[in-house]
């Protein structure tokens, strides 16, 4: 059986500026990534990592050539549609966690809920369903600043599935975290993904965390230099 085809780009550039200020991020990327893949895009700073991923999480638009996303030209999307597609198909976590302080944990994964118009009850089932699927049942009520760095990077896992994502981006979710923490935190983004199918694509610089994932990308100079199966 042929994988399902999740992401296809083609000639994809990126580029800031103009005239003499111009500088060219990505330099034409082909690249595909199949449903229910962990993808570890690797790369050193100003290789232009982070500029793809931007890119893939539909946070930005290329300069040219073609992305599709599950046969959606996104190229062709407006900035409207664009956010559609990352409410009701993208998940998202961050280095920084991007909590709200002053928010319970509940509260705080319950806002892509809110944003799609759920009501209060059924706000409340799912957060607390999201929560317990990352070993957080007990922390409902705890706002951040009573929370672990990994208790808090849980809290942002739940919040970017609680939606039931076909795609999680992960952006160094590892990096404020100790190791035996980015263990546990890679642990739970494995069994997602091996699990409940859910494709996950992460930027990271520390080579252990990569060596989790089971495809490794190194980009360089704007180009993907490396594209490594790993299992």
């Amino acid at each position: 059986m042929t994988a399902e085809k999740l992401i296809e780009l083609r000639g994809l550039t990126k580029q800031y500026g103009n005239g003499e200020a111009a500088f060219l991020a990505l330099r034409g990327v082909d690249l595909m990534i199949h449903r229910g893949e962990f993808v570890a895009i690797m790369g050193p700073s100003g290789s232009g990592k982070s500029t793809l991923m931007n890119l893939l999480g539909c946070l930005d638009t290329p300069t040219s050539g073609s992305y599709q996303f599950k046969g959606i030209e996104v190229e062709n999307l407006n900035k409207d549609q664009r956010s559609l597609l990352r409410r009701h198909a993208l998940g998202f976590i961050f280095q920084g966690f991007n909590l709200l302080a002053r928010t319970s944990a509940l509260e705080n994964v319950e806002l892509p809920l809110l944003y799609r118009g759920y009501s209060r009850k059924v706000r409340h089932e799912m957060a607390r369903e999201a929560l317990a699927s990352v070993g957080l049942p007990d922390k409902e009520r705890n706002t951040p600043s009573e929370l672990s760095g990994g208790q808090q990077q849980r809290v942002a896992i739940a919040r970017a599935i609680v939606t039931n994502p076909d795609t999680l981006f992960a952006d160094e979710p590892t990096g404020n975290l100790d190791s035996k923490t980015t263990l546990e935190i890679m642990d739970l983004l494995h069994h997602l993904n091996s699990e409940r199918g859910i494709s996950i694509i992460m930027v990271t610089h520390e080579d252990e965390v990569a060596a989790r994932a089971r495809r490794i990308i190194h980009v360089r100079d704007g180009l993907i230099s490396d594209d490594i199966v790993t299992r």
